[in-house]
C-alpha cells in the first residue's frame, strides 16, 4: 500500500511518540524528512537524529526532547500544506507562529528552512508545518 502524504506520517509519528513518552522514534527516511529533522534539531525541538541503514532501506531515528519536568518540548506539530491543498506563501507573507514562540517549516528554493531563516533569506515557498 502506498502512502499519500509521507510528511504527515512523519509528523504523526513524532506527535504519537511524544504523547507516549518515548525517548526515540524510528521513521522511514526521505530527503524531505531528513531536512525537516535537521530544522527541528537546529531549532532545538528534538535532541538529535541519525540514520540506520537496513540494506536497501534507510531509517531516521529521532531522539525526542523533554523539559526538566518530563513534559514534551513540542506542544503541537501540525501539517499545514496537504497534497490536496497546497499552501504557498510569499516572502512578505511568512507566518509567525505564536508571535515568534513557535516555528513554521517551509520548502523554499533555498531548501527546507524555518520561517526565521526564510525571512532572513527573503524567500517564500510551500508552508509544510507549524511547530510550537
Amino acid at each position: 500500500m502506498t502512502m499519500t502524504d509521507p510528511i504527515a506520517d512523519f509528523l504523526t509519528r513524532i506527535r504519537n511518540a511524544f504523547r507516549t513518552d518515548k525517548r526515540w522514534v524510528d521513521i522511514p527516511s526521505s530527503n524531505m524528512k531528513k531536512r525537516i529533522a535537521y530544522v527541528l534539531k537546529e531549532e532545538k525541538y528534538i535532541k538529535d537524529f541519525f540514520f540506520i541503514n537496513d540494506g536497501e532501506f534507510q531509517t531516521i531515528r529521532i531522539f525526542l526532547k523533554y523539559d526538566f519536568n518530563g513534559g514534551s518540548v513540542i506542544e503541537s506539530i501540525q501539517r499545514c500544506s496537504r497534497p490536496g491543498q497546497r499552501i504557498y506563501v510569499g516572502s512578505g507573507e511568512i507566518p509567525r507562529v505564536l508571535d515568534g514562540l513557535g516555528i513554521a517549516i517551509l520548502s523554499t528554493s533555498k531548501g527546507v528552512v524555518s520561517n526565521k531563516t526564510a525571512s532572513k533569506l527573503g524567500v517564500g515557498g510551500e508552508l509544510l508545518c507549524e511547530v510550537f
